[in-house]
This record gives structure tokens, sequence and C-alpha cells, in this order.
């Protein structure tokens, strides 16, 4: 323990020396510091001036003022002019030194004294931003607001009314607890009511100075007493249902007959509510709908008899949606079978009141208005009353026939008494249209699907025809929704037995689809020579599709499943023949791209045709495709003068589904035959099938396109490049994918290059060259054509080898072919031969790119030796391999050294004699 006091008694009289050092440093360099600044702060000082400063500033304390005082040039001093001679104004020399100026005796007091000598501008201080005031906190306020109250205002008043409430409260109390306030309820509703009649008569008396007090005042105090009522009956019962039905009805009355008397719109809602809710907060559950519904009639009359006086919509409204509301809900929760004698004549007193209450409001509106008509009424009234007759009848088709043609005839006459007077014109053509509708919805009711789809159809097609003649939208939005319902019926009933048929296209099906497609047709003509594009697209589509959804059902009801790719061939390619003669007299894109759609059509059927029988032209399909070149070049044809680009697509379709059509034709001709055992072809024939269309194709395009223009003649060669460019692509795609095969040419013996598949790929190297050099290819692509030649004869030839020893050396075709010797070999000695040969081409001719194109491939295979063929030096191949490169090498070396870098330097120098110091270095 000693020890370790000693050991720290030590330490420490070691480090307060040390801290004492440190310390004396640090203050030392503060006092460096303190120096330095005090020096720099006398060298920023000003001079001094001759007249002395009152109060001493810091260069800092600067005013802006005089700093530009002090910046500015120095005006020119003025002597002072005697009385008797003047004399010329003294001028200071400008190269007078300014420290002469500043020891000059003061001038007068008009003279202006120099500026002081120009120093540099100190380094402003950034101000300090101002602190963010400090918002005072929620008690903080409370209190402020607390002491403005009993502070401010009419204090005394204020005070007042708290204690006068809280004497209020406490005498309250006092009196509950006394029981003083123990009044039956008897006396507590009459009392109320007593009250509020009184506030009625008031407000009755003040209609004429304070209307809106006065109105509120009424219709406050009648909803009071109808709460008085309800209390009375329904909460204490001491009034019988009866006698509370008939005061509510009284007070609604009354609450009418006050709002029609003074004009007052809002006591008249009041009392429709009030009327219509009264039923459901007085009822009993006894279910008496004669009561309820006869109740509702006499607010219904009510409703009319103001609509004879006043023109009020909103309350139109109120008693349409509470009389046909609660009558549905009634109706669906309550009605039955045995109901119907009792329900039928309220559901035509209603239908009545609501049907006429439409002309007591124009009646009573100008002519010309914009609500002059009440469409929620209007269009509501029979929708609804149909619905619930066809719910009283239980979907009895004919009486609901004969309802829908007595509300025609009822509209109809309607629409027919309101046109002789000025007033009601507006109203005639929707009743008209009413009438219309219901004698159309009667041809459903009565007869089948079909026949209703091919009536709404033909129909609405003729509404939108009439409302485009006339421009009025209202027959063209009916004529449309015609058309939908014609779609719903066809649906509904297209699979009744009824209308079965074993006859293809003489049908009831087949005709209710042919004619929605025609009304959709004829209603999209009608729309475009409008000039409205966007209906007339739409109904283009709509006619188009129930066109296909017709002929389509057709194949799928009388065609074979393995025959149905070949009938809607037929089907695409009439349809776009069709569209195309229509497009030659009337120039309308829709039309062109329905036949430019059928063009194309024939690839994917053609993929559906080969899964169904194998065979693009076996079964019907030669009928099909006979069809589709007839079809398909007039449609061209018909297409060649007015058509934009579409015809482009179209034409490009039609090439390449004869393309593929016979090349897959020729491929599944040889694959079948292999299957069958009638022959043996070898997977080179079935590859070189799939090429041969195509590279005829490309041929013709290149070479003769004026062949495979036809029947297009000139206008072929705005997009002649892109169908070559198209052709060159499948072209290598195919190629690409033969390299992967072996080519066997079988029944033929395996020759390099003299088989199928070489030969075509060959040819296809040369068309392709070809095409890479003529004037559709741009210029900086065809200025490397023979590199991307070489790279693809380099792979050609690469592929050839492989196949050889495939052949000829038994080498199974795969991956692993790679590791034998015998394709290491052969790849060595072929790529050595190429590279001399590309050695020896460049020397001769001069050319060095081709002379180094040689010698990076012989690097190549030189490395290749290094990396690959050093593992087979312990057979005779891979020694060939290795001597046969050497030798190569050598006679390259000698017989073909490198040109020159310019051409113009083998002229001028001995033939060989650079050239073989080139070689030897």
């Amino acid at each position: 323990m000693m020890e370790a006091l000693l050991v720290l008694l030590g330490l420490g009289l070691l480090l307060v020396p040390v801290l004492l050092i440190v310390a004396l440093v640090q203050v030392s360099g503060l006092k460096s510091r303190v120096s330095e600044l005090e020096r720099r702060l006398s060298q920023a000082a000003p001079a001094p001036s001759a007249r002395p400063a009152p109060v001493a500033r810091s260069i800092d304390d600067e005013t802006l003022a005089e700093r530009i005082a002090r910046e500015a040039p120095p005006p020119r001093p003025q002597a002072a002019v005697p009385e008797a001679a003047p004399a010329p104004p003294a001028r200071v020399a400008p190269d007078a030194p300014l420290a002469a100026a500043a020891s000059s005796p003061p001038p007068l007091p008009p003279t202006p004294t120099p500026a002081a000598p120009p120093r540099s501008p100190p380094r402003p201080i950034p101000p300090r931003r101002p602190a963010a005031p400090v918002e005072p906190d929620v008690f903080t306020l409370g209190v402020r607001w607390v002491r403005r109250w009993f502070t401010e205002g009419n204090v005394p008043v204020k005070v007042g009314m708290l204690v006068l409430l809280a004497g209020v409260a406490a005498l309250l109390k006092y009196a509950s607890d006394q029981g003083w306030m123990r009044v039956p309820m008897e006396f507590r509703l009459a009392g109320i009511a007593i009250a509020a009649m009184a506030g009625l008569v008031f407000g009755w008396r003040q209609r004429e100075r304070k209307r809106i007090f006065g109105l509120s005042l009424q219709g406050g105090a009648i909803g009071v007493l109808l709460l008085v009522v309800f209390a009375a009956f329904k909460l204490y019962g001491m009034i019988p249902a009866g006698a509370a039905f008939a005061i509510s009805v009284v007070l609604v009355a009354g609450a009418g007959v006050l709002a029609v008397k003074q004009n007052a719109l809002a006591l008249a809602v009041f009392a429709i509510l009030a009327g219509f809710l009264a039923p459901i907060w007085l009822s009993t559950g006894s279910g008496n709908h004669v009561a309820l519904f006869g109740y509702y009639a006499v607010l219904n009359a009510g409703i009319f008899a103001i609509a004879w006086w006043r023109a009020w919509r909103i309350l139109n409204l109120l008693g349409f949606v509470f009389t046909w509301g609660i009558g549905s809900l009634w109706g669906v929760l309550k009605y039955r079978p045995e109901h119907f004698s009792s329900t039928e004549p309220f559901l035509l007193l209603f239908f009545a009141f609501y049907l006429l209450i439409p002309v007591l409001y124009a009646r009573r509106r100008a002519a010309g208005r914009k609500d002059l008509i009440d469409g929620c009424l209007l269009f509501g009234t029979p929708l609804i009353a149909f619905s619930l007759q066809a719910g009283l009848l239980e979907g009895d088709r004919m009486p609901l026939a004969f309802c829908a043609l007595g509300l025609g005839a009822i509209y109809a006459a309607l629409a027919w008494w309101l046109r002789r007077d000025q007033r009601f014109v507006a109203l005639a053509t929707p009743y008209a249209l009413l009438a219309v509708g219901f004698a159309t919805l009667a041809v459903p009711l009565a007869l089948a699907a079909e026949a209703t789809a091919c009536v709404f159809a033909l129909e609405g097609a003729a509404l939108i025809w009439l409302g485009l003649r006339q421009q009025r939208w209202l027959p063209q939005m009916t004529g449309m929704g015609l058309q939908v319902a014609a779609a719903l019926a066809f649906i509904i009933g297209a699979s009744d037995s009824v209308w079965d048929s074993d006859t293809p296209l003489l049908n009831a099906n087949f005709a209710g689809a042919l004619l929605i497609s025609l009304a959709g047709f004829a209603s999209a003509w009608s729309y475009r020579r409008s000039a409205d594009r966007t209906p007339a697209a739409l109904f283009y589509l709509w006619g188009m599709a129930w066109w296909l959804a017709a002929t389509g059902s057709e194949i799928a009801d009388f065609v074979a499943d393995r025959n149905s790719a070949d009938a809607v061939l037929m089907l695409v390619a009439f349809t776009g023949w069709i569209a195309s003669e229509v497009f030659r007299r009337h120039d309308w894109r829709a039309l062109s791209a329905t036949s430019t759609l059928a063009m194309l059509s024939g690839l994917p059927l053609l993929f559906i045709q080969i899964n169904q029988h194998q065979q693009p032209f076996a079964a019907l399909g030669w009928l099909a495709w006979a069809l589709y070149a007839a079809f398909g070049g007039r449609s061209l044809l018909n297409l060649r003068e007015r058509a934009g680009g579409e015809l482009a697509v179209a034409h490009l379709g039609w090439l390449w589904s004869w393309a593929l059509v016979l090349g897959l034709s020729l491929f599944r001709l040889l694959r079948m035959s292999v299957d069958d055992g009638v022959a043996n072809f070898g997977s080179g024939w079935t590859a070189s099938a799939l090429l041969l269309p195509i590279l005829i194709m490309a041929a013709l395009t290149l070479w003769r396109p004026n062949l495979i223009a036809q029947p297009l003649a000139a206008r072929f060669a705005q997009w002649r490049s892109v169908a070559m460019a198209l052709f060159v692509a499948a072209l290598v795609a195919v190629i690409a994918l033969a390299l992967t095969t072996p080519a066997n040419p079988h029944p033929l013996m395996w020759l390099p290059v003299l088989n199928p598949l070489s030969l075509l790929q060959l040819a296809t190297l040369v068309v392709v060259g070809a095409w890479l050099a003529s004037p559709m290819i741009d210029p900086a692509v065809r200025a490397r054509r023979v590199p991307l030649l070489a790279v693809a004869g380099f792979v050609l030839i690469t592929v050839e080898v492989l196949r050889s020893a495939h052949f000829w050396g038994q080498v199974p075709w795969g991956a692993s072919m790679f590791s034998t010797s015998l394709v290491q070999t052969s790849l060595t000695v072929v790529w050595s031969v190429l590279g001399v040969a590309g050695w020896i081409a460049g020397s001769r001719r001069g050319q060095r790119i081709l002379w180094l194109s040689g010698a990076v491939l012989m690097a190549v295979v030189l490395a290749k030796l290094v990396l690959i063929d050093r593992g087979h030096l312990g057979n005779l191949l891979g020694i060939a391999s290795f001597i046969a490169y050497g030798l190569l090498c050598t006679l390259v070396g000698y017989f073909a050294p490198a040109p020159p870098s310019k051409p113009e330097d083998s002229a001028a120098r001995p033939d060989g004699e650079d050239d073989s110091r080139e070689v030897q270095a």
C-alpha cells in the first residue's frame, strides 16, 4: 500500500512541471495571437485627423454615408472671393499628395474638405438573426382571456348573468328536491301544445312585418304540435291511433294551406315531410296497407292541388320519392297475390297523379326555361309504375304486353294533346318518345327474344338516323339504348331450344345477330356521314363484333372441330374482302384497318391449322387458302389507291403468310413422311424446307421486286427495304437455329458444302451480301459489309468442319465433340488454312487489313494450340496439328510477307526487299 502511494506521489511530482510547461506554452500562444490582432487593428485604424472628433468610433462603426463620401473623388476647393477684384478659383493639382491636403488649414464653412485617403474596407460583420419570439403557453393565454373578460366590455352585466345563472340553477335544484316540479304528463304536454299554438298565432301575425321570423315560428310550432301528438300516442298512450292520425292529418293540411297562402316553399316542404313520416312514427304494426295508401293518396292529392297553384319542383320530388319509395318497399316486403285487388287501384291513382303533375309544373313555368321539363318525374314515373305492375302481375308476359301497349297509347294521346299548346311543346316530344318506347316494349313481352332483338335493333338504328337528321340528342340516346336492349334480349333468348335449327345460316339465332350487326353498321354509317368519328368507330366495332359472333357461332355449331380453323380463315378473308370493296368507294380508315387485320389473321390461323390437322392444306385447308389467295389479292387491289400505312402492313402480312404456309407445308410433309415410314429424310431437309420459301421471297424482293409487288405495282417501293430487312432477319434466325443441328442429308451421303442445308446457307450468304451492297442499306453499314460477311463465312465453315467430323469421324454431335482430338485438329488445320489464305491474299493484293486479319486468326490458332491442343500431344492428331501450323506459318513467312503500310511504297522499292525485312523483324 505504501509503495503504491509513493508511486502515485512520484507521478504527481513529475506531472506538475509537465502541466506547467503545457500551460505556459498555451498562454504564450494566446499572447502572441492577441498581439497579432492588436497589430492588425492598429494598421487598420484611420489616420489622425486635423479636426479632433468628439467621440471615438471604431472603423466598424463607420456609416454607409461616410464610407461613400470617403471613397468619392475629392471635390475642388474654392478660395474666398474678395469684393473688389474677383479672382479665379484656386484648383488643387491632381498630383498633389493626399497628406498635404490633410494638413491644410480648416476651410471656410461653404468649402468642402477633401476626402480622406483610401483604405481597404473592413471585413463586414454579418448581422445576427433576431431570436424567434416565444409563443405563450396555453395557461398564459387562459389567464389573459379571463383577465380581459373581467376587465373589458360591460363587466357588470357579465358578472350579473353569471350570478343569475348560478341562482336559477340552485333554485331549480331546490324545487326539484322539494317536489314542486312534479307535474302530471298530461299537463306538461298540454302546456307545450298551448305554447306551440300561441307561437303559431304569433308567427301568423308577424307574417307581414317579419316574414322570415314568422314563417320559421309557424313551422316550428307545427313541428312541436306534431311531436306532442307523437308523444301522446306512442310514448304515453294517452290518445288512440285514429285520433293521433286525424290530428296529424289536420296539422299537415293546415301547414300546406299556410304554405300556399303565404307562398312559403320551406313551410310546404316541412308539411310534406311531416305528412309522409307520420304513418311511420305513428305505426301500430297492424299492416293495413289500404289505410297507408289511402293516406298517401290524400297527401298526393294535396301535392297535386299545390302544383295547380305553385311550381314547386322540390315538393313534387319529395312526394315522388316517398310515394314510390315506400310503396316499392312495401311491395317487396309485404305484398301477396291476394292483395292485388286492393293495391292495383292505388298504383293507377299514383301513376295518374305523377303523370299529370309534370304538366301542371310546366303550366306554371314560363315557356322556354331550361327547367321546364322535370325529367325525374317524366321518365321515372312510367318506369317505376310499370316495374311495380310487373311485380303485381308476377311476370305474366301477355298482360304486361297489354299494359305496355296501353301506356304507349296514353303517352301518345298526351303528346298529341300537348302539341296543340305552345306552352307544352317541350313536353310533347318526351311523351312521344315514351309512347314509342312502351309500344316497343310490348314487342318482347308478346314475342320471342330473337324477334324482340330484331325489332329493337332496327328501331334503334332508325332513331339514331332521325336524331342526327334533326340534330337532337334524345333520339340518338334512345336509339343507342334500344340497340343495347336488343343485344340483351338476344343473349337472353339465344339458348331457347325453340329457335334451334339444323340448317346453317338459315336459323333465328343467326338472323337476330345479323340484324343487330347490320343495325350497328347502319348507325356507324349515319354517324360517319355527320362527321362524328368517335360514335361512328364505336358502332362499327359493335357491328363487327356481332358479325363475327354470329358467324363464329355458326362455325362452332355446324363445322367439325378439325376444320374450324379453315372455316375461320375463309370467314376473315371474306370479311376483309367486303371491307375493302366498301373502302374502294368510300374512304374510311376503319374499313381499310379491317381488311389489313384480315390479311394478318392468316399467320395465327396457320399454326392453329397445323395443330388441328398437321398440315395447312389438309382437310378444308386447301379451300381456305385458295379463298384467302383470291380474296386477299382482290383486297390488296382495292386498298392500292386510297390506303396509307395500313397497305404496307397488309402486304407484308400477305407475303409472310405465304412464306410461312409454304415453308411449314414442306416441313410438315417431310416430317409426316418420316413419321409414317414412307421416307427417312434427315434434319438437313426439314431445316431447308423452312428456309427455302423465305430465301425465295428475299431473292425476289432484292432482284425481281416487280414479281413480288403484285398487285400493288409501284407502291411496293415504299416499303421494299422494310420487307427485305424482315426477310433477312428471318433468314439469319433460321440459319442460327440450323447451326445447332447436324444437317443430316439422308438419304444422300454427306459432302461438305454439297448438301441441301449448306447450299441454302451459302445462297443465304450471297443474298445477304448483295443486300448489304445495295442502295437500301445505309452507307455506314455498307462500308462494313466485308468484315460482317467474313465473320459469317468463318462461322459457317467452322460448322461444316464440325459436321464433317460428325459424319466422317463418327464423332457424336453435341458439346462433347469439342473434347475429341479429331475435332480440335480439324479446327486447327482449317483455321490455319484460312489464316494463311488471308496472309497470302493480303500480301498479293497489298491489303494490309486482310493480312492483319489472317495474322489475328493465326494468333488465335496459336493460343488454341497452347491452351487446348497441348493436351492432345499424346496422339498423332495433336502432333499433326502442331506440325501443320508450324509448316504453314513458315511457308507464309517466305511466300507472303506483309504488304507495305502505303500502296505507293511498294512501287518505289524492289519487290520483296523491305517486306522480307519486315517479316524477318
